[in-house]
């Protein structure tokens, strides 16, 4: 497995995007995951964001995408995410990413009014959509399981019934976030059953009770068990770090130097860092 960092951590504490992706090469990160919208940034973001990751040889495995409106009930909202999350895979091809990182949304009004079958269909043929247009690409889908109530896609049982539906297993797959894993209270046997489906892997720690994304060993997740039990899987992709906003901003570099080394420590331990 190789060790990336999501660049949000450093976006949250104010700094600029030159400046994390050096640090992330510095602290010894093998890649970089990219939070960004190709619809918010201008041609020179665009353009620093590549040459920057290109100099410092950090190849960018995945960009982050949140689309809670694939499952909006009104067409002309979902059309709108839809061609918003074709730009997301273009940007993925442009950069040569991996895959495409996809935070699908919620059952609104509390599964009422609008029935939960609808909108879970809504997401599925959207998703088709996206699946069909990244396999042109040669790219993949990583679905991510959130660790909310109303999420479509919260549990093992859920990511395997939506990827079944969608039925596309080369383009849409599994992302495996261990924070939400163990938040979601799902054993590390559970992970088990993604075998041949996880695309990407999301690591951080939280306090077992609400969402944190923390550097590990803050939290009280056992993140050594869930990636023993990825690894066990024989998935040997990218494992992304994810942080959340530090308590001190201007102390951001340690925040992150710290999750890194207590990631790369816990790896090396399972032998599994390439």
């Amino acid at each position: 497995m190789q060790l990336g960092l999501i660049n949000s951590a450093f976006a949250q504490a104010g700094q600029g995007t030159r400046f994390g992706l050096e640090q992330t090469k510095r602290i010894g990160f093998d890649s970089v995951d990219i939070f960004t919208d190709p619809l918010d940034i201008d041609v020179r973001e665009r353009r620093l964001i590549a040459d920057a990751c290109r100099e410092l040889e950090l190849p960018i495995r995945s960009i982050c995408c949140v689309a809670v409106g694939l499952v909006d009930f009104n067409p002309a909202v979902a059309w709108f995410h839809i061609e918003r999350c074709k730009r997301y895979l273009d940007l993925c091809y442009e950069y040569g990413c991996d895959n495409l990182l996809l935070v699908l949304g919620e059952y609104i009004w509390q599964r009422q009014v609008i029935p939960p079958a609808e909108q879970w269909r809504t997401a599925v043929d959207n998703t088709r959509i996206l699946g069909e247009y990244a396999r042109r690409l040669n790219l993949r889908i990583a679905i991510e399981l959130e660790p909310f109530e109303l999420s479509l896609v919260n549990t093992v049982d859920t990511m395997l019934r939506f990827l079944a539906d969608v039925g596309l297993p080369e383009a849409v797959r599994a992302n495996c976030d261990i924070s939400h894993l163990f938040l979601m209270r799902i054993p590390p046997l559970e992970v088990a059953r993604l075998a041949g489906r996880i695309e990407h892997v999301h690591l951080s720690d939280c306090d077992g009770k609400v969402h944190g994304d923390l550097p590990p060993g803050r939290g009280v997740a056992p993140i050594g068990d869930y990636l023993a039990a990825i690894r066990d899987t024989g998935f040997d992709r990218t494992v992304s770090i994810e942080l959340e906003y530090s308590p001190q901003p201007d102390q951001i570099v340690a925040w992150v130097t710290e999750a890194y080394e207590k990631t790369a420590e816990i790896m090396a331990k399972l032998g599994c860092r390439a």
